[in-house]
This record gives C-alpha cells, structure tokens and sequence, in this order.
C-alpha cells in the first residue's frame, strides 16, 4: 500500500468539497463488466507507467478494464469517497505518457472531482477496493474540454488512462449498532445514506466529557498517533443548532494528539465506528455543551 506525505494528504483532503453521484453500497456492489477486447489490445506492465499498445489509438466510445483485483475490505461505491490512486495517462496518438493531473500521479482526495470532468471513471472504478488496477480507454468526447487542454491533446485525440487504487475510505460508519445506557443524553439518527442527526433532551448538559459508541465497526483500531479521516457532526446543546457538519463539505483529518478530549474518545475505536462524544463547554459556555458525532471512516497511511 502507497503511504502518502503530509503534503500530499493536505492538498488531497482541500479538494474534495464536490459532491457526487451516489453508487450502489457496499454489500451490493457489483461491477461492470471487464472489457476484455481492451486488454487484449492494451499491455500494462507490472509497475506503474508501464502501458504498451499499437499507435495510434483511437476510440469513440470509453471503455474500461480490470487488470488486477483489489482485495481490500472497502470498496469505492461513491463518488465522494475518499480514495487513494495513482495515475498513469498515456497519449492515444503518440504512446508517450502525459502530464500527470497531480504532482508525482498520486491522488489523494473525494473523487467526485475527478468523475465530473471524466465522468467514465465513475462506471470504470465503481466497486474497486485497495490492490486493484484498472485500464480505462477514453474517447474524446468523454474528456472534459479544459483538462484536455491542460494535458496537450488534439481535440480527437484519444486516451489510455492505468488506475492503480491504493488506498478507499468509507463512505460513512458501517458498524453494528450498539446499545448505551444512560438517561437525559442525545439520541442519534441516520438518514438512508448514513448521514446523522441528533435529537437533542430536554435536560441538563453534563458537567465531564461523555463518550459512547453508537455503531462499532471492525476495522483497524485508532493508535494515539493515527492520523484518522472522518465525518464530524457538531451540534449545540444549548439549541440544537448545527455548529458544523462536515457532510455538507468533505471529510476531515483528526490528527490524534492535537485535541485531548477526542484524542481520549477516540484512541482503541475501530474503523467502521460512529461514536458520540459531548463536550462540556468552558468559561462563558460553562452549563452548556457541543454534541460531537463522529464517523470514522479509515486511517491515512502517511509517509513516515
């Protein structure tokens, strides 16, 4: 599995505000069929950037392929997951590879991004998971206009484009409910898509931090130095109202240690989990309290 720089990861997780289309989930996934006349005329290599096939090529219809199958536990069934990939294009006409769409051809952010302006990427890499290669011919017409531009292409120049998936985070918390005790505290709901809510009682804010988890996934456990991705719902007690909610944005990036009190609810969490935690306020916001729902979606492998 590619680890990605903190650079990277900063510039990744700033792009992936575009919402896009949702995908069948997870249990359901089932992906398109594999093009196999496309893999007989396209050889990719074993390593990254090795594509070999017969100048010029050119195709009218976008088709795609699986070279190698993924064997991660998370597949893309979303366009605003947040994936890792690594990009190889390669020029139709010429066979040289192109210009890479970011610096070095890794990718790191929501993909919705990228399905806008290749909207064929969206069929290409639906149910792919960590471990997976994809090869994607593109027609000229399936290119955006401006990224054609940027990459140097001839307005019917077509594209061979190697997508290797190194690393797919969840689209929301996937773990099995759980039940919690403990009266005059917030209830949760979710929306089909995962998407929570919080019902907040009509009843004193509590005085000390208050930690339960709602789903309990079984993927990796959060370690006090995980650098983890996740979707975060800040409600206030006071008045219910919305404090910020990352689902109308993108994810965010909880770098452990930086926050004591998430630090400590989180930390032995798995990913797959939704966890509430109600954060007592201080000073003037003495009596009240901020309602955290926080879905942890993965943990970012960084370059160490």
């Amino acid at each position: 599995m590619r680890k990605f720089p903190a650079a990277l990861v900063i510039l990744g997780l700033a792009t992936v505000g575009l919402a896009g289309c949702s995908l069948p989930g997870s249990s359901d996934c089932s992906p398109s069929a594999s093009d196999a006349e496309l893999l007989e005329l396209v050889q990719v290599g074993e390593s990254a950037g090795e594509v070999d096939f017969y100048t010029p090529f050119h195709t009218e219809e976008s088709s795609s392929a699986t070279v190698e199958e993924g064997d991660g536990e998370t597949a893309i069934t979303r366009d605003e997951q947040i994936v890792g990939l690594d990009i190889t294009m390669v020029s139709g006409e010429t066979g040289e590879e192109l210009p890479p769409l970011v610096e070095g051809g890794a990718f790191l952010g929501s993909l919705a991004p990228l399905t806008q302006v290749m909207p064929t990427w969206s069929e290409a890499l639906e149910c792919a998971s960590a471990g997976s290669r994809v090869v994607i011919a593109m027609a000229p017409e399936d290119i955006d206009p401006e990224i054609a531009s940027a990459l140097g292409l001839a307005p019917d120049e077509s594209v061979i484009a190697v997508v290797g998936v190194d690393q797919v985070f969840l689209a929301a918390a996937d773990g099995a409910d759980q039940f919690n005790t403990g009266s005059g505290l917030p209830s949760v709901v979710r929306a089909p898509d995962g998407r929570p809510g919080v019902v907040v009682p009509d009843a004193a804010a509590p005085d000390e931090v208050v930690v339960q988890t709602i789903k309990k996934g079984d993927g990796p456990v959060v370690a006090a130095d995980s650098s983890v991705v996740a979707h975060t719902l800040s409600v206030s007690w006071s008045d219910g109202e919305v404090v910020s909610n990352t689902w109308e944005q993108q994810p965010e990036l909880i770098q452990m240690g930086e926050d004591p009190a998430l630090t400590e609810a989180l930390e032995g969490q798995t990913v797959g989990s939704q966890v509430m935690v109600i954060v007592p306020g201080e000073g003037d916001a003495a009596g009240t309290a901020t309602i955290k729902v926080i879905d942890i979606l993965g943990i970012l492998q960084t370059a160490s």
